[in-house]
């Protein structure tokens, strides 16, 4: 079973509820047909520059699922713990929402969270 998490571009101000209606379009196969936001093709760039699909890496399903808004990746559990904090700091690098599948958890980037 993969341990997953998705990165969403989401307006300022988007909730943690909005983000979990986001995910469940998602699975539902509703995607918007916007153009890609270039925050999700800069985070998906990089992430996949850092681990590209090949065996032994991180990734239990690959292609990853990218849309306009969103990126999707499931990880072998096994991963290394420096691909989740990689994940988690290019999330915020980019200005993107983190949704963690398991417990339903949405950790906002770093600039969006006041003090």
């Amino acid at each position: 079973m993969s341990f997953d998490l998705s990165v969403w571009a989401l307006p300022d101000g988007a909730t943690p509820a909005e983000v979990r209606a986001a995910v469940q379009r998602c699975r539902q196969g509703w995607h918007s047909d916007r153009h890609p936001d270039p925050r999700v093709v800069a985070f998906y760039r990089a992430i996949t520059a850092s681990y590209p699909a090949r065996p032994g890496g991180p990734w239990e399903v690959t292609p990853l699922h990218a849309a306009g808004d969103h990126v999707e990746m499931n990880l072998f559990p096994t991963c290394e713990d420096q691909v989740l904090l990689d994940i988690e700091r290019l999330a915020g690098e980019h200005d993107l929402m983190l949704f963690d599948v398991q417990d339903g958890s949405v950790y906002p980037p770093p600039a969006r969270v006041g003090p």
